[in-house]
């Protein structure tokens, strides 16, 4: 189960490092900023996880690889933008599976500090979403998952399988095999399908004011 969970997280990490660092990179964030936006939006999930678990200090800040392995996807997108940039489509895939590992790898260790079934779902949800809302709250956006986005009940679900398969003493790889995969499977679908959350009628405009990163540059 250890090495499972090392391994699931080391490739999500890879991967919303990604996702954080074109961000900092479209928002024309210097190479300190991308970095640190990268650094969060891999690892922001797990460390709030393991601070509510107990475990602490949290892997992602005791274990060097993970800040190496977010640096180096910073770093990657930071000097290679362009040619990263050309790949949006399937780094969107991308994202869809580290949101799996990530969702996977969170109930697996909730489950493994003995939190009940409940508790185990919401923090392995947790950890798939929270790199990403971190991300975009640097950014002073709205966190897509937060948007009618079909984001956080894949991961909410890929992480139940783990959590009933556990309840039913299942093998634990086959068992996370198959919440990734129903994960990656939702979120895959919702992107090709554009399936959205239902949201509610407001006669009012959009409170969301000018998010543009380019907004007020000529006045500051």
């Amino acid at each position: 189960m250890e090495t499972l969970n090392l391994i699931l997280d080391f490739a999500g990490t890879f991967v919303f490092a990604l996702s954080g660092a074109m961000m900092g990179v479209r928002y024309k964030l210097d190479i300190f900023g991308v970095l640190v936006l990268s650094f969060a939006a891999a690892n922001s999930g797990g460390i709030l996880r393991d601070v509510l678990i107990g475990a602490t200090p949290p892997r992602a800040i005791q274990d060097w690889r993970y800040l190496a392995v977010s640096l180096l996807a910073g770093l990657v997108t930071f000097f290679r933008y362009s040619k990263i940039d050309r790949l949006k489509s399937k780094l969107l895939l991308c994202d869809a599976v580290g949101l799996s590992l990530f969702a996977v790898a969170g109930a697996n260790k909730a489950l493994a500090f003995h939190l009940d079934p409940i508790p185990a779902i919401m923090l392995g949800m947790l950890t798939g979403i929270g790199g990403g809302m971190m991300r975009d709250l640097l950014v002073a956006e709205i966190p897509a998952v937060l948007r009618a986005d079909f984001y956080a009940l894949a991961a909410l679900c890929g992480a139940a399988v783990v959590v009933v398969g556990n309840a039913w003493k299942l093998p634990s790889l086959p068992v996370s095999i198959a919440g990734g995969c129903l994960c990656f499977g939702l979120r895959y679908m919702a992107i090709r399908r554009n399936w959205r959350l239902p949201v509610a009628d407001s006669d009012e405009g959009s409170p969301q004011g000018n998010l543009d990163p380019n907004h007020d540059k000529e006045s500051g």
